[in-house]
């Protein structure tokens, strides 16, 4: 099978197209046909190995995928690697049957950004209708889906934050009540300012450095603030527990790999939640460009850049 693989660490350079035996599905396992696989900021880290998991060489990234097992199902699957692939190998346990009015770039939308907005919503910051909602990089995968789930849910005000007129228009566009540029020097005035002069109860984080540390002065007494990456590759300032006591503020990290540890299936209920919002059609996927195998490379330069919104997916077949 075609496949990209990595035999050493490092940027998009290091993604390359080889030819490779197919995998062989064990027990507990299914093969999967791929029609599409996801492509995440996850993965950028998975090929410097910089992610929260260790990798090793060689590797086939790509941790998610939509397509048929052998006995026709079409499911959508985490794999954690041989995504970027003709065929993949999942955890029984970690795919799940995807109904057929959903199309293949919503389904995987969902299972990881979809599964992730959810979390840090409905677990992480527990929000409450009426409360604001700061979501940065709100162009991005998780982002586009965190605005409309906020809204769905009855948030007071979103605020966005994003690298550029087009990606702000398109926040507004999902619900977003206003929109502000990630570049803002004094990131906590904005927010404030934003939230019509009053701190903000709820922050969704995932580019690390100042733009973590002036949105954690920027919360409410109870405001909560969920660190879910660190795109910037640039670490916040060390919080003291002490300090959190200044506003009563909390902070909570989310990593979806955890929501396994959970009791029950919780991605099978965030899933259906969120299939259901997008058959009723308050809930939407952002495509964000599709490329070739041959073009993962591109993918992640395009992604590492930002020149992306949205969802990205690669087409195996070609």
């Amino acid at each position: 099978m075609r496949a990209i693989q990595i035999t050493e660490f490092g940027g998009p350079e290091v993604l390359n197209l080889a030819e490779l035996p197919d995998p062989v599905a064990g027990p507990g396992h299914l093969l999967v046909e791929v029609s599409r696989a996801g492509v995440n900021y996850a993965d950028t880290h998975q090929a410097e190995n910089s992610y929260l998991s260790k990798a090793e060489l060689p590797l086939v990234p790509g941790g998610e995928v939509v397509g048929r097992t052998p006995d026709g199902r079409r499911v959508v699957a985490l794999v954690g690697t041989g995504g970027y692939a003709e065929k993949a190998v999942a955890p029984a346990a970690l795919a799940w049957d995807v109904p057929d009015a959903i199309d293949d770039v919503t389904a995987l939308g969902m299972i990881v950004q979809g599964a992730s907005a959810w979390l840090l919503l409905r677990r992480s910051v527990h929000l409450a209708p009426g409360e604001s909602v700061v979501v940065h990089a709100a162009a991005g995968g998780v982002g586009t889906l965190a605005v409309q789930l906020a809204k769905a849910w009855g948030a007071g005000r979103v605020i966005a934050t994003a690298s550029s007129k087009d990606k702000r228009d398109l926040a507004l566009e999902l619900g977003a009540d206003v929109a502000i540029d990630a570049a803002e020097p004094d990131m906590k005035a904005a927010l404030i300012e934003a939230n019509e002069g009053r701190r903000v109860d709820v922050v969704l984080e995932m580019t690390g450095g100042t733009v973590t540390d002036q949105s954690l002065r920027a919360l409410a007494p109870f405001g909560r603030l969920a660190f879910y990456g660190m795109a910037s590759r640039t670490a916040p300032q060390p919080v003291q527990p002490a300090n959190l006591m200044a506003h009563s503020t909390t902070i909570a990290g989310m990593w979806l790999a955890h929501v396994f540890q959970l009791p029950g299936d919780v991605m099978r209920t965030a899933l259906d939640e969120l299939f259901a919002l997008v058959a009723e059609g308050r809930l939407r996927v952002v495509a964000g460009g599709e490329y070739g195998l041959g073009e993962a490379r591109r993918a992640h330069e395009d992604l590492r850049a930002r020149r992306t919104s949205g969802k990205l997916v690669i087409d195996p077949s070609r």
